[in-house]
């Protein structure tokens, strides 16, 4: 039993007067806190809480966060204690029934998820992630920016390039071996920084982790992630490598403690993305939205109307990053760690450079799968632009690649022209649906579509890779070979 002189039981009917932003209590997991300081400080916003204030918020909090999460936000102070159970009455408990939902899809049934050893490749384990996954993260997790032309561009583009296989050169023997940041690894493909990996499981990102190192693999956890880096690395063995993935907050003491406390840890690399300074407007997460009571985290007097929403999931998420990072705060990062520092959105040779100059250890190619600005050019493109402005580039830094990887062909595509490494963010979370079994088999699917490429293109270790192997004739004419528009120029035009 519960020890109620640490946790007082606290009777329901208390809850009715913390129940605004000026005293705010919520239940987590029976337990009930006091959120009244953090609303402001809340990385997805106020508005996320509010709705619940005075009330139970366990279900939606434990749908893409672990429960430890609460304990390292709110200091003890802030635990009032323990929900009562012999207090739940009728009132209370319509107070907390699930809201309904006209636009919620019908119940799915197990029998059409279909069984892990009929799914073949990445595609399939995304149809069977539509058919079983609830409508919100579903949207979440495929919805791309606007038109979702960048998503669509990402998979075209890998289509696009062209295998030379060379024939009679012996490759009955194949290793996928390679080395990433001093490590060795199975594979040259990861999991790439994606959020909230619990909605496909409840063991998300420790699930996956599991997963991929069984395999060989690794991955970079997002800052987003609903299990934090400390409670995966305790899922693996002993000093496994992994990356960590950073937001940078819009306040600066914020990030400086997270970061320090996530170098504790000594990941391999920190790779702080840039490409998302606002989030995008993706539709499909928006056009689920959550209802709210009362004001959004800019105005917390404002009344709103009963049923008024609020910004989809993505953005609920990312409201406390920082629209105003610069380079030149790349030295204050720096001087944080000494784990080596990467940028992951570069979209363009000058940016490339530019991050070398700035003393970066290397760059993630990356548009953040189509949710950033939509119309950007995929991350091969890009790599093909250092490519043809400033190769040495890729000597001298690590670069990795992500957007649209889906078949093992494209993980070869990479390594020919220059990657590192190459990332998958939604293949996983599809996988992971199954669990670690599923995140497993995704790795032996496209490890052996890698091995086959490999061997049918005449090489048996991907030292062999080179761009001779692949034809770039379809997307050349996307590649801008020299900085700035080969013909147009800004216009300047006189004041009359």
């Amino acid at each position: 039993m519960p020890d109620t002189k640490q946790s007082p039981l606290i009777p329901a009917s208390a809850l009715a007067d913390h129940a605004t932003p000026s005293s705010a209590w919520i239940v987590l997991n029976n337990v009930i806190w006091d959120v009244t300081d953090f609303l402001p400080a809340h990385p997805g916003g106020a508005a996320v809480i509010m709705q619940y204030l005075g009330r139970d918020a366990t279900a939606a909090y434990n749908e893409v966060h672990s429960e430890s999460l609460v304990s390292r936000h709110l200091d003890s102070s802030k635990r009032i204690g323990l929900l009562d159970p012999d207090t739940l009455d009728a009132e209370w408990t319509a107070l907390n029934a699930p809201p309904s939902s006209t636009t919620a899809a019908p119940p799915i049934l197990k029998s059409t998820k279909p069984p892990l050893d009929a799914i073949l490749n990445m595609h399939d384990f995304a149809a069977a992630a539509e058919a079983t996954y609830s409508p919100k993260a579903w949207a979440f997790y495929s919805g791309a920016a606007n038109d979702c032309l960048t998503h669509a561009a990402n998979l075209v583009a890998w289509r696009d390039i062209l295998l030379r296989p060379r024939v009679l050169t012996g490759v009955r023997n194949v290793s996928t071996k390679t080395r990433v940041l001093g490590a060795d690894f199975s594979v040259p493909f990861f999991w790439a920084p994606t959020a909230l990996a619990r909605m496909a499981h409840p063991e998300g990102e420790k699930a996956i982790a599991r997963g991929l190192a069984a395999r060989g693999s690794s991955l970079c956890l997002s800052t987003n992630s609903s299990f934090s880096l400390q409670e995966v690395v305790a899922e693996l063995p002993r000093d496994y490598p992994v990356m960590y993935q950073l937001y940078v907050n819009k306040d600066r003491a914020v990030t400086e403690a997270h970061l320090r406390g996530i170098a504790k840890l000594r990941p391999r690399a920190i790779v702080v993305t840039v490409d998302l300074p606002v989030v995008g407007k993706r539709e499909a997460d928006e056009r689920i939205k959550t209802d709210v009571a009362i004001a959004s985290a800019d105005n917390l007097q404002q009344k709103v109307e009963p049923g008024k929403k609020v910004g989809g999931l993505a953005r609920a998420t990312g409201g406390f990053i920082d629209a105003d990072l610069r380079w030149e705060d790349l030295a204050w990062l720096r001087g944080i760690t000494d784990i080596p520092l990467f940028l992951k959105g570069i979209q363009s040779a000058a940016d490339a450079r530019r991050a070398y100059e700035a003393g970066c250890a290397g760059i993630y190619l990356s548009n953040h799968g189509g949710r950033a600005v939509d119309t950007a050019q995929p991350a091969i493109i890009v790599l093909l632009e250092i490519q043809a402005q400033c190769a040495w580039v890729l000597e001298r830094m690590e670069v990795f690649v992500d957007g649209g990887v889906r078949r093992g062909t494209d993980v070869l595509k990479a390594m020919c022209l220059g990657a590192s490494a190459v990332f998958l963010g939604r293949p996983f979370l599809y996988a992971v649906g199954y669990g670690q079994e599923g995140v497993e088999h995704a790795v032996d699917l496209l490890r052996d579509e890698l091995e086959t490429a490999m061997q049918m293109c005449g090489i048996t270790e991907l030292g062999q890779a080179h761009p001779g192997l692949v034809n770039t004739a379809l997307v050349e004419g996307r590649v801008m070979r020299e900085e700035g528009h080969p013909f147009a120029r800004k216009i300047v035009r006189a004041r009359l």
